[in-house]
């Protein structure tokens, strides 16, 4: 025990100051928002949108669907003329679906509003998740369990995963909904109690990700259920999370 306690001693404070402080430094192949330049940007090529394997680029409108797309660099390398680039922008949630669909020249999206004064009174402080996997890769799971780490400590702001449905305030979902999944995810959706909010992580959850409009899958869980918060990726970077979540709950300030 006293072995534990010196080596953590010595580790000294481990959790980022975010947000409070700034964020942690992103790596070199962090991806965040799409960015078109539409000056280099040739008209009469639809390379990007042919070779989206979503189709979440549009290029004769210059609208990008940032519910659906993948975060892959197949647009980036394929684009002759270079005006797809990916930016260091990680604030990416929002509370409505259509507003990830975002055009070339919107330099800022609608990002997430926080909620309700009345919904904000009863989570504001304390919010408990049933994470559910509904037929997801793991990788949208993973980046959530980071969270949990010491480095991220999501328990500090109040928000925190339970086992059962019955103890928690709302769903945060990532995966397509498969079939299968479908009733299992109902279910438990019915069995947390009123008011309760939901949360859709990553491209599947949102959209279908890659497996969008295949018979075994449901594109997301909205044609489903009623979403509250929007966090796309593929999968969502854990800065993308904590800023989502921080933002529906008002714990950060308005300049950020």
């Amino acid at each position: 025990m006293y072995k534990e306690i010196l080596t953590r001693v010595k580790q000294g404070y481990c959790t980022i100051k975010f947000p409070k402080g700034a964020p942690p430094a992103l790596p070199d192949r962090f991806r965040g928002r799409l960015i078109f330049d539409t000056k280099k940007c040739d008209p009469l090529c639809h390379i990007c949108s042919e070779i989206c394997p979503v189709g979440a680029i549009d290029a004769k409108s210059k609208r990008l669907d940032l519910g659906k797309c993948l975060f892959c660099t197949d647009c980036f390398q394929a684009c002759p003329e270079k005006a797809i680039s990916f930016s260091k922008d990680y604030k990416l949630s929002v509370r409505n679906r259509e507003d990830l669909i975002v055009t070339a020249e919107q330099k800022e999206i609608l990002l997430a509003e926080e909620l309700s004064k009345k919904m904000k009174k009863l989570f504001g402080h304390s919010l408990k998740l049933r994470q559910i996997s509904a037929g997801g890769c793991n990788a949208c799971e993973a980046d959530v369990n980071v969270l949990g780490t010491i480095g991220w400590d999501l328990g500090r702001f109040g928000i925190k995963m339970v086992a059962s449905p019955r103890h928690a305030d709302g769903i945060l979902i990532t995966g397509p909904v498969t079939k299968n999944m479908e009733i299992a995810l109902k279910k438990a959706w019915d069995a947390i109690p009123e008011p309760k909010i939901l949360i859709a992580v990553g491209s599947c959850a949102i959209a279908g990700g890659p497996y969008i409009d295949m018979e075994q899958v449901n594109n997301g869980v909205e044609s489903s259920l009623p979403v509250d918060l929007f966090i796309p990726g593929c999968p969502p970077h854990p800065l993308t999370l904590l800023d989502g979540l921080l933002r529906l709950l008002g714990r950060l300030e308005k300049n950020q």
